[in-house]
């Protein structure tokens, strides 16, 4: 018998298996994570070489986030119902074959196409590899591994602008963003098959096909409006009225179709019957607009209002994302030893809240040195609180809903970044504009057109990108502002999240107690 057949049977993995296993599927997940990270600094350029728009700029990131958001419940249900191995080598055999198609794209068209299809291989590395671990590891000891994937989710952040930089002026040029994915995903692949043995699930499944497409129809109506709202159509417009009515209208018939008619629900509402998981939720929407927002503008921060390079924007960020790092590791060791874990919580949203608060005092002319403290203060609490909040919630899930608990909490993360990412960037658009339009009227100057459009700084005269920078710089600052409140209600959501000891058994108390009466009683049939 080999090694590999008890974990297979039982489920009971040794550490060492567990880190074998944990190795492929960090790197399956620091490859999803890359994929939306590498290919910001490429995007000017594929936009000129592909003779594309900007509104096609801004569909090859929206489509990517459209689809890895609307089918992660989707894959977490399917963890609940099939092999959790087969699915995630799935999701990155759909991953390769999109960064291929990606690759060798001769338009626009293809590309967005190729990355919608790419974001659905994300969705479910980023929902799989939660439920693997969760599958593996006692709550107790999750904590550990939890703070790997923060991590490497860091790592992956902080070394894609970089890496992308590099690729796009290296002979390869901008293709090779996406070609440079694709030996990882092989190899976590490889890796996967080789050292992941979990039970493999076998009873009749039933797929709420209903439930999904209504689910992924009416999130996908929605995330168009927020991606497109304020630059294709006015935010109060007829287009708004009839995108939000038909979202909700068809959210509405997927919670319908959830409760009342499906018997294996994609997102099981009972789930919600629990406070952990709400507030979870509540405070995973909130915070996905703190974690993902900064990351994008502050980026864009550096290399508009203070005149750096892509690479030099990316080794900026290394302030909060070294931060992130540390602090998922520590938090995750020191709850995994004391099986304490809301002082995270709580601690590491009150150091958001501080630093989003920091964040937007910053215009175009703070120091540097400065920025990059209220950075690391940002970083350090969203590693304390990112992963522990799934960690929060798994302990409270039975290992049956494992999939969906914990797909919805990613869930409602990346929604809520997809919308803040989309909003708050509206809003830097606007009062960047604003700013210049009445900096140019004070020179006399007709500023009713144009001011919207992102300047070329490098030919513009000297009083120009001065007054563009410290316009941009201000509005920076401002977004972050707006930032404050929502990171405030999720800390009050986290406050009210009681704290259930971590449970040091894979099952829950009553999964154990159901199951050992399910073997008395086929030891009674038996002998009978």
């Amino acid at each position: 018998m080999t090694p590999a057949a008890p974990a297979e049977t039982t489920g009971q993995m040794t550490h060492r298996e567990i880190l074998e296993a944990l190795s492929g599927l960090l790197m399956a997940m620091f490859v999803a994570m890359l994929s939306s990270t590498i290919v910001s600094n490429a995007l000017p350029v594929i936009v000129t070489d592909l003779e594309g728009s900007q509104t096609g700029y801004t569909w090859v990131v929206v489509a990517t986030m459209l689809t890895m958001t609307a089918s992660t419940p989707i894959w977490g249900k399917f963890a609940d119902l099939f092999s959790k191995k087969l699915l995630v080598q799935i999701s990155l055999g759909i991953f390769i074959v999109g960064s291929l198609i990606a690759a060798f794209a001769p338009s626009m068209e293809v590309l967005i196409g190729a990355r919608a299809f790419q974001g659905l291989g994300v969705g479910g590395l980023t929902a799989l590899v939660q439920v693997i671990i969760a599958s593996m590891v006692t709550p107790r000891e999750r904590g550990r591994y939890s703070g790997y994937i923060g991590a490497t989710f860091a790592l992956a952040t902080v070394s894609g602008p970089l890496i992308g930089g590099l690729i796009v002026d290296s002979p390869l040029g901008w293709r090779g963003t996406f070609f440079v994915g694709i030996p990882v995903a092989v190899l976590a692949f490889v890796l996967l098959q080789k050292t992941l043995h979990l039970p493999v699930v076998k009873r009749e499944v039933k797929i709420d096909y209903a439930g999904a497409t209504l689910l992924v129809g009416g999130v996908s109506v929605l995330l168009v409006w927020v991606s497109l709202a304020g630059d294709q159509f006015a935010w109060a417009s007829g287009t708004t009225a009839v995108l939000v009515a038909a979202g909700v209208a068809l959210l509405a018939a997927a919670v319908y179709v959830e409760a009342r008619v499906a018997s294996e629900p994609v997102v099981p509402l009972r789930l919600f019957l629990d406070r952990t998981t709400t507030l979870a939720t509540v405070a995973s929407v909130l915070i996905g607009v703190a974690m993902f927002g900064s990351t994008v503008y502050l980026s864009q921060y550096f290399q508009m209002a203070r005149g750096m390079s892509p690479t030099e924007a990316g080794l900026m960020s290394i302030f909060m994302v070294g931060g992130l790092f540390v602090s998922s590791i520590v938090s995750g060791r020191v709850i995994t030893a004391t099986g304490v874990w809301k002082r995270w919580l709580v601690g590491g949203m009150v150091l958001v809240v501080a630093g989003l608060g920091m964040l937007a005092t910053i215009d175009g002319s703070t120091n540097l040195l400065t920025i990059g403290g209220f950075m690391l203060v940002l970083g350090v609490g969203l590693g304390a609180t990112m992963q522990n909040l799934v960690l929060a919630v798994q302990n409270n899930t039975a290992q049956a809903d494992m999939g969906a608990a914990s797909s919805v909490v990613a869930f409602f993360r990346t929604m809520g970044g997809t919308i803040g990412i989309s909003v708050l960037g509206a809003i830097l658009g606007h009062r960047t504009a604003d700013a210049v339009s009445a900096g140019l009227a004070e020179r006399g100057i007709d500023a009713t057109h144009g001011t919207g459009e992102i300047p070329d700084l490098s030919t513009a005269p000297a009083w120009f990108v001065d007054l563009y920078q410290s316009a941009f710089g201000e509005a920076t600052g401002h977004i972050f502002l707006i930032g404050v409140p929502f990171a405030v209600v999720a800390l009050v959501c986290i406050w009210f999240i009681k704290e259930v000891p971590l449970r040091t058994t894979i099952l829950r108390e009553d999964e154990l107690a159901a199951e050992v009466a399910a073997e008395l009683r086929a030891g009674e049939a038996s002998r009978s």
